[in-house]
């Protein structure tokens, strides 16, 4: 009975700050990537949103995950066990959540700190266009973003990452070859991002034949 409560508060909440915040149930569940369908569902306490949906309606709302969570007709020192289990979940997602972006953050400073120090080598040695360590630096962050991401099964941004990556090899190849080649043949070199362009094409049709379908079910 006490998770019956729970679900049904958790709608109520859901309502009210939707209402509040001027959404109607097909917006808010097009912003979570939901269906209109489960939006309606939890709201009418049939079933609860995930601990990461919660999170995500709760910025979304600016408010606490807490305050999806409670009574707000009780008092905070008699919390419900389901509610203490639910805010632990959340917590410790959010710690996660959190840890994985230190991780990310150190891993780009790394890279720069990489090509931070091939551009010092090589300035010193009076190698020309030395700042060309920074362009190869774009395309090696968004590996080293891709690969982590892909590790720990996100793959929200891996169409931008791959992007990024082809555009930005792109860039540093042209940047190359402006040291080797005769300077009369740079107007020529442009062509080479044309490359870019049925690149980026097979890129959003790949991502567009294996995009998932908005979610119905929820956790009950």
């Amino acid at each position: 009975m006490e998770d019956e409560k729970l679900r049904k508060q958790i709608g109520a909440n859901i309502v009210s700050y939707r209402k509040r915040s001027g959404l109607t149930q097909a917006r808010l569940a097009e912003k979570l990537n939901y269906s209109d369908k489960a939006v309606s569902k939890w709201e009418r306490g049939e079933s609860v949103p995930d601990v990461l949906t919660l999170t995500q309606l709760a910025e979304l709302f600016d408010v606490s995950v807490n305050d999806l969570l409670q009574d707000p007709n009780a008092l905070p020192d008699h919390l419900g066990r389901v509610e203490r289990v639910m805010e632990a979940a959340v917590e410790k997602t959010l710690k996660r959540k959190a840890n994985k972006t230190i991780i990310l953050l150190l891993s780009s400073t790394l890279v720069w700190f990489v090509a931070l120090l091939i551009f010092v080598v090589l300035s010193m040695l009076d190698i020309p266009k030395s700042w060309i360590a920074f362009l190869y630096a774009l395309p090696a962050n968004a590996i080293v973003m891709l690969s982590l991401r892909s590790a720990w099964k996100d793959f929200r941004w891996n169409r931008a990452l791959i992007s990024i990556i082809m555009w930005g090899g792109l860039a540093s190849l042209f940047a190359s070859l402006m040291v080797f080649i005769d300077p009369a043949l740079w107007t020529k070199l442009w062509r080479l991002f044309l490359l870019g362009i049925p690149g980026q094409a097979a890129i959003l049709l790949w991502f567009e034949i294996y995009r998932k379908p908005r979610k119905e079910k929820t956790d009950e």
